[in-house]
């Protein structure tokens, strides 16, 4: 029985330490290894083909390998897995904003907002690309909507408050502009576009 005993609890111990070696992709994501993450996630879904966890880090990894064609293609089917998982919406919506698909990325992020809980982890970056997209159709008024609202819910992004501005200018509301630039620069002083932009609306405003 001591000897059973020894046996279970020696592969018990083994297969925690293989557990605690395996690489975790999400945490590979989070460091900037793409690449490994791909890698990784590929194999989990090679054993589970609907591992919808790890589809979700494959495709933000693709994403911001710049494999966007991938990433839209592996969305695409892990949606047919999971069509309600709204972390698959948001990525797809991405995959297909830096694809220039800009109709069909506005209809993704739309239904992502519509799905996704008001605290989710990326409703900023939902409405920041929306704001985006405005700006790529020349609505800028919707734009500036967008991008408000996007740095209403994450404001600590100069970059998001540098394009809250531009929407803004482009608008022809130049006070809210230098407002929002003026908010892009006392986060990052080193920020030239939003120093252009201050710059620019400043002249406006004289």
């Amino acid at each position: 029985m001591k000897k059973l005993f020894l046996t279970f609890a020696f592969i018990f111990s083994f297969g925690a330490l293989f557990a605690q070696s395996k690489p975790d992709a999400l945490v590979l994501y989070r460091n900037g290894n793409y690449p490994e993450a791909i890698k990784i996630c590929e194999q989990e879904i090679a054993i589970n083909p609907r591992n919808i966890d790890s589809y979700c880090v494959l495709c933000w990894s693709l994403v911001r390998n710049r494999q966007y064609a991938e990433a839209e293609a592996r969305s695409s089917e892990a949606r047919k897995i999971a069509p309600a998982d709204v972390r698959l919406m948001e990525v797809l919506g991405e995959a297909k904003y830096y694809l220039g698909k800009n109709g069909e990325a506005l209809e993704m992020f739309r239904t992502y907002i519509a799905n996704a809980p008001s605290n989710a982890a990326r409703i900023g970056n939902a409405y920041y690309y929306m704001g985006e997209i405005y700006i790529r159709q020349g609505k800028y008024q919707h734009a500036d909507i967008s991008m408000t609202t996007a740095v209403y819910t994450e404001p600590l992004v100069d970059l998001w408050w540098t394009r809250c501005g531009y929407a803004r200018e482009m608008a022809g509301t130049y006070a809210s502009a230098l407002d929002a630039y003026n908010k892009a620069i006392e986060l990052k002083a080193s920020n030239a576009e939003a120093a252009r932009g201050k710059e620019r609306v400043t002249a406006r405003l004289r």
